[in-house]
């Protein structure tokens, strides 16, 4: 398994890997844009380059992109959809760019009118952001936690979008263990992570899965509230072990999203925290 985290890219580009790089990571999560903002960065092509040039140099076994926040593929509302859309399209262009393995992003929300509006809707989002894929970039959606008009909470909410996408071959999941945490998977007991893995396994196909994002849970199983809180420190504490010794997970990219010590985002006693609990828990099987 590797290890790594979200981190700035403030600066340009390119020096998110020097920040992963100090922090000890084996793999990075970067915005392209400020994740509450519609305005899309224009990349200085030299930053591209040697956002590539670094990425070969720090040898990370894993970059990817998590898209804007603002982003709803499942809106009813033509506006926002089609903005939605649009700066996905723009968000995998950077990706693409930069040599990235993943986009990640929520689905969206519903607001009301419907599942199935809300999947197809999703459904032709995707058909047209998928056409800007290249090289090894794939899209990836994060199961989410929420209340009842998100889309995309359970492995076979996924599972469709994947089969109204014919299983295209640049689609694929993120698994966010505190969002599953939140959404009722109590990945803490080691019989329903084996459950979970089963679930991807026949619904989707465990090939999909290309990324983990790893972290504890500041609200109680089941709460429907997304609230990250750092390792060994939320209500899954030591029990998030079992979701990270999954033999199925060992050779994924794991992500941390944690507020860490300052509320600065992951540092480097986070990751070492993360690779200490894994070793101790895959010492377990």
């Amino acid at each position: 398994m590797h290890f790594g985290a979200h981190v700035s890219s403030s600066g340009g580009i390119d020096t998110a890997i020097d920040r992963i790089e100090a922090i000890d990571g084996d793999c990075v999560q970067v915005f392209t844009q400020s994740p509450r903002m519609w305005r899309p960065t224009a990349h200085a092509p030299d930053a591209i380059t040697r956002f590539r040039t670094r990425r070969a140099e720090a040898g990370l076994a894993g970059v990817v992109v998590h898209a804007l926040y603002l982003c709803n593929l499942a809106s009813p509302d033509d506006v926002i959809y089609e903005k939605s859309v649009r700066t996905m399209q723009t968000t995998v262009d950077v990706a693409c760019a930069i040599g990235a393995d993943g986009v990640i992003f929520h689905v969206g929300s519903h607001l009301g009118a419907g599942l199935e509006v809300g999947l197809d809707r999703t459904a032709a989002a995707l058909a047209r952001i998928l056409e800007r894929c290249e090289g090894d970039t794939w899209l990836l959606m994060e199961n989410s936690a929420g209340t009842g008009a998100t889309v995309g909470r359970s492995i076979d909410e996924l599972a469709t979008l994947v089969d109204r996408l014919d299983g295209h071959p640049r689609l694929g999941i993120c698994l966010d263990s505190c969002h599953l945490y939140a959404t009722g998977y109590d990945v803490t007991d080691p019989k329903a992570v084996s459950r979970l893995v089963s679930e991807v396994r026949k619904e989707i196909g465990l090939d999909r899965l290309r990324a983990l994002h790893i972290n504890d849970s500041a609200a109680p199983l089941g709460s429907n509230r997304d609230r990250h809180a750092n390792i060994l420190e939320g209500e899954m504490g030591e029990g998030l072990g079992a979701f990270l010794a999954h033999r199925s997970f060992q050779k994924l990219p794991a992500y941390l999203e944690v507020p860490g010590t300052d509320g600065h985002g992951p540092n480097a006693e986070e990751i070492q925290k993360l690779r200490d609990l894994h070793a101790r828990w895959t010492k377990k099987k």
